[in-house]
């Protein structure tokens, strides 16, 4: 139906969630057409997990009683199956008045609220909120959570840069939410360690540490 009608540059077909969220970073579409119901994570799940800037979203679904939390999630429609091509037409004209008024700022103003990470052939959604610290190992981070400690495929660098400020870099492998901090304790050379609200000590380089304290005040 979307190859049907004018102005569609490509249009990529994803088989769940986990496979979307990669192509959404390699192919940059500039709207998605999730349904809900999928294996393992809900498109809802997705819509809140996707890297800025991130596609504007329209949910596919039969069920109408998901429609809230769509819109919570800030899809710009919800298409109710069965649906034909004048109601698509309708959807299409909202996403591209959308883009016409799309700025590079709305485009990256949402952070990402949930990170998928699959463990074992299982996919785990883990909310940004519950994560305290962050730890580079190899070509993996580990987030650290009150309960687990995950490991996600992706930089550091990266990560911070989807999560919009909610974390600082305290270390050239680590960083840590600023609300968390209860302690600054001095070591030698000028590095010092934090001690997070949970007992986790997380170090803390001479590099970072005045960033860390700016932070800090910012945050009390």
């Amino acid at each position: 139906m979307l190859e049907q009608e004018p102005g569609m540059a490509a249009v990529q077909v994803a088989c769940d969630a986990i496979d979307a969220l990669e192509q959404c970073a390699a192919f940059a579409p500039d709207v998605a057409f999730l349904d809900i119901q999928m294996p393992e994570v809900t498109g809802i799940e997705l819509a809140a997990s996707l890297p800025a800037p991130a596609p504007l979203v329209v949910f596919v679904t039969a069920y109408d009683q998901y429609a809230v939390q769509a819109f919570d999630a800030n899809a710009i429609d919800y298409l109710l199956k069965p649906y034909d091509q004048a109601r698509l037409q309708r959807t299409l004209e909202r996403v591209r008045e959308r883009l016409r008024l799309r700025t590079p700022m709305a485009a990256t103003s949402l952070p990402v609220r949930q990170l998928l990470v699959t463990e074992r052939g299982t996919t785990h959604v883990i909310k940004v909120d519950d994560i305290e610290w962050i730890e580079t190992a190899d070509n993996y981070v580990i987030l650290h959570t009150a309960s687990a400690h995950p490991l996600l495929r992706q930089t550091l660098t990266g990560l911070l840069a989807q999560l919009d400020g909610a974390f600082v870099r305290c270390h050239r492998r680590a960083a840590v939410r600023p609300a968390l901090v209860e302690q600054v304790v001095s070591l030698d050379k000028g590095d010092c360690e934090l001690v997070l609200r949970g007992g986790a000590r997380v170090p803390c380089s001479r590099q970072h540490r005045a960033a860390v304290l700016d932070s800090l005040q910012r945050t009390r």
